[in-house]
C-alpha cells in the first residue's frame, strides 16, 4: 500500500492561494487542503494522511467515510512528531512518501525510509493524478 503523509502547514505556508486563505481563516485553508488531498487519493489510488498542529489538549484523529485520514497534535506536541511517528511506525510495511518543506522533517522521515517531496514539489503530483483521472473517465463517455 503506498501512502502520502502531508505537513499540511508546510504546504499550506508553501502555496499562496492557501497562505492567502489561512491569513482569513485558519480553518480555510485546512478545508481546501482536505478537498484538494482527498481529490488526490480519490485520482490515484494512494492513501492520503494530513497533520496539522493543534486542535485541543489532546491529539486526535478524523476520517470521513472514503475521506483522507486526518491527524491534528496535542498540547505540547507537534505535527512534526506526529509524521514523524507516523513514518518510524510504518515506513518498514508499507511506501511512503512525506510531503514537507521542513528540513529536519526531511531528514527523519528519508532516515526511516520514506520518500520526500518538498510542499512545492507536491502541486505537480496532484495536478498529474487529476489529470490521469480526467484521461481514464474520457474512454467511458459516449461519444
Amino acid at each position: 500500500m503506498r501512502y502520502l503523509i502531508v505537513d499540511g502547514h508546510s504546504v499550506i505556508f508553501a502555496w499562496p492561494e492557501l497562505r492567502k486563505l489561512h491569513a482569513r481563516r485558519t480553518a480555510l485553508a485546512r478545508d481546501e487542503l482536505v478537498k484538494i488531498l482527498t481529490a488526490y487519493q480519490d485520482a490515484s489510488g494512494v492513501r492520503v494522511v494530513a497533520v496539522f498542529d493543534g486542535k485541543g489538549v489532546s491529539s486526535n484523529e478524523a476520517t470521513e467515510p472514503g475521506g483522507i485520514q486526518i491527524f491534528y497534535s496535542g498540547a505540547g506536541q507537534t505535527a512534526d512528531e506526529i509524521v514523524e511517528r507516523l513514518v518510524a511506525k510504518y515506513a518498514s510495511q508499507h511506501e511512503i512518501t512525506v510531503a514537507t518543506s521542513d528540513h529536519m522533517e526531511q531528514q527523519t522521515a528519508t532516515s526511516f525510509g520514506a520518500l520526500v517531496v518538498s510542499a512545492e514539489g507536491l502541486r505537480p503530483w496532484l495536478d498529474e493524478a487529476q489529470g490521469d483521472l480526467r484521461r481514464r473517465l474520457k474512454k467511458f463517455r459516449p461519444k
